[in-house]
């Protein structure tokens, strides 16, 4: 019988597998509804695929050698009309760096179609490997493994990723090698991992900043090297032109960002979130940075108190989330691995003070990312308060909580 003193034991592993069960059903039922139409355009007229056909159009100018059009959205946008017709009318602003067209040059040797369901595989595919890698690391957890099952298929943040044929699973798969880099006692190796989000580079500002202030000279070492060799490749392939091109484009950035979000709701960072919340911009701004840095210190703080490998590394990737200056719904997936070894945490120190309510913020943050489209009409991202008070509540348990042997 559940301790109705304790809010959290309602939230057993049954009730978890239950609404796992009931969300994925519902999400995957959708998406093989809406995707179930002849052509390539969804129930809703919306281009399947979404934005794949952004990386699908940048590795056919890596095909055909075009570092010039890297940048061109008219270029592009003509290239689309002729490689995939249906598509004549979508526009994608140019951010990525150059080595972005070099990875996605093998899948546009295929037709789109070929190309987007064998990239939706190989997504759901890392999806489900770094999952598991996560699961048997943490003995917490063996037990329960169908729910894991469950609530990982189930999780919005992989749904949108599929849906938006998005490339935050290569970021997952960073995140991924780093922590276990990081177990092993390999700190440059997990530097390298960390240096290929030089892709998404609004994804390493935090673990940057962390392992700076951490003097982990190490991984430092390691994350630059891994960045200038992806830049080296791409300046060895097109030349220095395209690399110029884009750090232009980076310098542009906030002037973009309009395009980049025109739908706010569907951001789940502290910049969208005081921007939703405050109408004034520069207040906004000012709010935004003194948030981040709260953030910032207080995962430093995790990180050199004597937490376990596990609440570091959740904390970062909480940070991670919270201070991009650009974060969309898809790019929560890189979350997983915090649910995993939080939950884990809970499991195998029952008796903390911190693990009742980390239970039940777990389920808040796993969850809130489906009422995002309410912040259209409240103006409030229910979700990032979430994560705030986790990474809080992870920053309170400090040398309270002896290092976690199963993770450390």
């Amino acid at each position: 019988m559940a301790d109705r003193s304790n809010p959290a034991a309602w939230l057993t592993a049954r009730r978890l597998q239950a609404h796992g069960l009931i969300l994925a059903l519902c999400l995957w039922s959708v998406y093989t509804w809406d995707m179930a139409t002849p052509g390539l355009r969804d129930r809703a007229g919306n281009f399947k695929g979404t934005d794949f056909l952004h990386f699908y159009t940048l590795g056919s100018l890596a095909l055909a050698h075009k570092g010039a059009d890297l940048y061109d959205m008219q270029a592009q946008a003509q290239l689309v009309a002729r490689r995939v017709p249906d598509a004549a009318d979508i526009r994608y602003l140019p951010l990525y760096p150059p080595q972005v067209s070099m990875f996605f040059a093998p899948l546009a040797s295929l037709s789109y179609a070929q190309a987007l369901i064998l990239w939706l595989m190989l997504s759901t595919l890392i999806y489900a490997a770094c999952v598991y890698a996560f699961w048997r690391a943490g003995r917490g957890l063996r037990g329960v493994g169908f729910t894991v099952f469950i609530l990982a298929a189930a999780y919005p943040a992989f749904w949108h990723l599929i849906a938006w044929g998005q490339t935050s699973a290569l970021v997952l798969i960073c995140f991924t090698l780093a922590f276990f880099a990081l177990r092993a006692d390999r700190e440059f190796l997990a530097g390298l991992a960390l240096g290929c989000l030089i892709f998404k580079p609004q994804l390493g500002v935090a673990a940057a900043i962390v392992f700076v202030a951490a003097r982990g000279w190490k991984v430092i070492a390691g994350a630059l090297l891994s960045a200038f060799a992806q830049l080296a490749l791409a300046w060895m392939y097109y030349g220095p032109e395209p690399l110029r091109e884009w750090i232009h484009v980076l310098l542009r950035t906030p002037s973009l960002l309009p395009m980049l979000e025109p739908k706010l709701y569907q951001t789940h960072s502290l910049r969208t979130f005081w921007t939703m919340l405050v109408p004034w911009p520069g207040f906004a701004l000012a709010l935004y940075i003194i948030c981040s840095v709260l953030v910032l210190f207080l995962t430093i703080v995790c990180w050199r108190n004597k937490l376990s490998l596990a609440l570091r590394y959740s904390a970062l990737l909480l940070a991670t989330v919270l201070v991009a200056p650009h974060l969309t719904v898809y790019d929560l997936v890189i979350l997983a691995p915090a649910f995993l070894l939080l939950a884990n945490w809970i499991v195998t120190h029952p008796m903390e003070a911190a693990a009742a309510p980390l239970k039940i913020l777990l389920y808040l943050a796993y969850a809130l990312p489906l009422l995002g489209p309410l912040a259209r009409w409240t103006h409030f991202q229910l979700s990032v308060p979430a994560m705030l008070v986790i990474l809080y509540v992870i920053s309170q348990i400090g040398e309270r909580s002896a290092p976690n042997t199963a993770l450390v």
